[in-house]
C-alpha cells in the first residue's frame, strides 16, 4: 500500500514538475511572444491584415493573398503560464543587419556572401557590395511564423529582385544645362561604355531610396520589416574598369583645362569692364567743363551783348598776356 501510494505521490510530482512549473514562462524586452492552442495561434477577434495600415502598398490582388489574421501578440514581462496543450513561440523584434549578397539557403553563394551580381541595360555584369537593416513586424507575427517557412529567404529573394530590376532599367537623369560638365561626362561616359557606372555610382542614394519605397510591402507580405538598404559600392568588371579609369582621368583634365579657360574669360570681361568704367569717367571729366562753360556763356548772353562781349575780350587779352606770338591774319587791323 505504502509503495502505491509512493507511486501516486511521485507521479503528482512528476506532473508538477513537467506540466506546471515547466509551463511558466516570461519574454524578454526584446522579444513578443505568440502562443497557440492545439497548434492553433489566439486571433485579435476577426482582424485580418488587410484592414491593417501595413496592407496599404499591396495591390487589390496581394491584399487577397497575403491577408493574414491578426494574433494575440504577449508583450515582454512575466511570468506568464502556458498548459501542456499550448505552446509559445518567441520572436526577437530587435533591428538586425545583414549583407545583402548573403543567401540564407546557400552561404556558399555570391562569392561566400559578399558580393552580389547585377546586370546592367547594355549587359554588363557589375558586383553590389551593401547592407540591410530589417526587423520582425510585431502586426504581423502570423505571416512570420506561420505563412512562410523560411520568411528571411523571402524577403531576401525579394529584396535581390528588386534590386536587380532596377540596376538593369536604370538610366541617369538627363543634364539641367547642355553645358553642364557633368551632363557632358555623363554623355562621354555612356558613349564609350555604354551605360555609365559613374552614373549609378552617383546616384547609389537614388538606388537606396527607390529600394525603401519598394520594399515597404514586405512587413504585410512576410512579416519582416526593411528598415534601410545601404548599397555602398557597384564595381564593373575589370576590362570596363580599367576604360571607365581613361575616361575619368581625360574627363578629369578637359574639366581642369574649362576651369582654367573659364576663369582667365572671366578676368578679361572683368577687367574690361573696369577699362570701359575708366575711359566713361575719363569722358565725363572731359565733357564736364565745356558743359559748365556753355552754361556760363549762356548766362551771360542773357545778361545782354555787352556782357558776353566784354567777357570775349578779356579771355582774348587773357590769351596774348600769355602768347610769345600772336599772329593775325591779313586784312584785320
Amino acid at each position: 500500500m505504502s509503495i502505491l501510494i509512493g507511486c501516486i505521490l511521485g507521479f503528482v510530482a512528476w506532473f508538477l514538475v513537467r506540466y506546471l512549473v515547466a509551463g511558466i514562462y516570461t519574454v524578454n524586452q526584446n522579444e513578443r511572444a505568440v502562443k497557440t492552442s492545439f497548434g492553433r495561434a489566439e486571433r485579435v477577434g476577426e482582424a485580418m491584415t488587410a484592414q491593417d495600415p501595413i496592407a496599404a502598398q499591396l495591390s487589390e490582388a496581394e491584399r487577397e493573398r497575403y491577408n493574414y489574421p491578426q494574433v494575440r501578440v504577449i508583450p515582454p514581462g512575466g511570468p506568464y503560464f502556458k498548459w501542456p496543450w499550448e505552446k509559445v513561440y518567441k520572436v526577437t523584434v530587435a533591428t538586425q543587419t545583414m549583407n545583402m549578397a548573403h543567401d540564407p539557403e546557400d552561404p556558399l553563394a555570391n562569392a561566400q556572401g559578399s558580393l552580389l551580381e547585377a546586370v546592367t541595360k547594355d549587359q554588363l555584369n557589375t558586383g553590389l557590395k551593401g547592407q540591410i537593416r530589417w526587423h520582425i513586424s510585431e502586426k504581423n507575427l502570423y505571416a512570420y511564423l506561420f505563412g512562410v517557412r523560411h520568411p528571411i529567404t523571402h524577403v531576401m529573394g525579394y529584396f535581390v529582385s528588386i534590386l536587380r530590376e532596377r540596376i538593369a532599367t536604370f538610366e541617369a537623369p538627363p543634364g539641367t544645362k547642355t553645358g553642364d560638365p557633368t551632363a557632358l561626362h555623363n554623355i562621354a561616359a555612356t558613349a564609350a561604355i555604354g551605360i555609365s557606372i559613374n552614373d549609378l555610382r552617383k546616384n547609389l542614394s537614388d538606388i537606396n531610396d527607390h529600394m525603401d519605397r519598394e520594399c515597404m510591402d514586405s512587413a504585410a507580405r512576410y512579416g519582416i520589416a526593411l528598415d534601410a538598404s545601404l548599397i555602398t559600392g557597384i564595381d564593373p568588371p575589370p576590362e570596363v574598369e580599367s576604360a571607365l579609369a581613361a575616361i575619368n582621368t581625360a574627363y578629369n583634365q578637359v574639366s581642369s583645362d574649362i576651369s582654367l579657360a573659364q576663369a582667365a574669360a572671366d578676368q578679361k570681361i572683368v577687367q574690361s569692364r573696369r577699362a570701359v568704367e575708366i575711359e566713361t569717367l575719363k569722358a565725363q571729366a572731359e565733357v564736364q567743363p565745356i558743359v559748365a562753360l556753355a552754361e556760363q556763356l549762356t548766362d551771360l548772353k542773357a545778361k545782354g551783348d555787352g556782357a558776353l562781349d566784354a567777357y570775349v575780350r578779356n579771355v582774348r587779352l587773357k590769351l596774348y598776356s600769355e602768347a610769345k606770338a600772336v599772329i593775325v591774319e591779313a586784312g584785320h587791323e
